[in-house]
């Protein structure tokens, strides 16, 4: 690749990165100023059903370091979070980093491969509608696939597991991750990413979206041009009515998918950073919620970052912008 083309992706990398640093200072901010103000305190969760005194939780916050003022305790974290020690989990009694990692990587898994079947399912729709117009075939599956985008993503995922687990009989009734055996393994961790794919109005907005793009590029003048001329329009309009779009639709919709993740984890017991950032807004554990909130910012930047790297790739004068 020559250094021309690699100069504007460069720029927009230093760019993003630094929107990135400053948005993930803000996040941990506003988050831990929430946290602080919040009512109620880990300390009364960890107590709860024991025989305490005022001066033995007193004792506890002293020693866990409580009573300094909030700066100080936001800039104590902010210091070891920039070493990589996002503190010692309430609840666990853990490292926050390693469980953090582990359930963000679940969490990658399923909005990833929710993306696909999304791209999957409603590309091929969006460029057939795009290209041949309504017709008998393109309007039933436009519609089919709105009906099923219109179905909430929870509703969608207890129906499938009342089919697999009393219809079909692959897995007990105590449906979760350690419960699904190894025949089916692959199968239970693929329902939770078809619901999510699915779910969520997902499909339905990339479709209409893919075809408004798609018909604007295909009516374009140098679209008509190369028509007259015999040569093949997709060569041309794949950069502007599917490329640049496709990866804009991957991006904005990063943060309702997360959204969604935090639902589809709960309903199939999915180990990932939702069903954590649950379980730990419940036990009030602090540090866990902290982590989370940066690592989910990490997750909508990089959908940013990786749709700016493509617009300007395709587009490198972009950059200048």
């Amino acid at each position: 690749m020559k250094l021309s083309a690699i100069r504007p992706i460069a720029l927009v990398l230093s760019r993003e990165l630094m929107i990135t640093v400053l948005l993930l200072l803000g996040v941990s901010f506003v988050v831990f100023i929430i946290l602080f103000a919040s009512p109620g305190d880990p300390f009364s969760v960890l107590l709860e059903g024991q025989l305490s005194t005022a001066e033995v939780r007193a004792g506890v916050r002293e020693a866990m370091g409580v009573p300094q003022p909030w700066y100080f305790q936001y800039l104590s974290w902010l210091a070891g979070m920039l070493t990589g020690n996002f503190g010692t989990s309430i609840r666990m009694g853990l490292p926050v980093l390693p469980e953090m990692l582990r359930v963000g990587l679940n969490t990658l898994i399923l909005t990833i491969g929710s993306l696909i079947i999304t791209l999957l399912i409603a590309v091929p729709i969006a460029l057939y509608s795009a290209v041949r117009g309504t017709n008998k075939i393109s309007w039933p599956l436009t519609m089919f696939s709105y009906v099923i985008s219109a179905l909430p993503v929870f509703w969608l995922g207890y129906i499938v597991i009342y089919f697999f687990t009393h219809k079909l009989g692959l897995f007990p009734i105590a449906f979760g991750f350690s419960s699904a055996g190894q025949k089916y393994r692959w199968l239970y961790q693929l329902l939770p990413i078809f619901v999510l794919g699915v779910g969520n109005g997902t499909i339905s907005e990339v479709i209409r979206y893919l075809r408004q793009e798609m018909g604007r590029v295909m009516a374009e003048d140098y679209i008509r041009s190369a028509r007259a001329k015999g040569a093949s329009v997709w060569k041309h309009a794949f950069k502007e009515g599917l490329l640049i779009p496709v990866t804009e639709i991957i991006a904005s919709k990063i943060p309702f998918i997360l959204g969604g993740a935090v639902i589809v984890e709960q309903v199939f017991n999915w180990p990932g950073m939702g069903r954590m950032a649950w379980q730990a807004a419940q036990d009030r554990d602090y540090p866990v919620i902290m982590g989370i909130a940066i690592l989910a910012a990490v997750f909508v930047r990089m959908g940013s970052l990786f749709q700016s790297v493509v617009y300007v790739a395709v587009n490198p004068r972009a950059s200048k912008e």
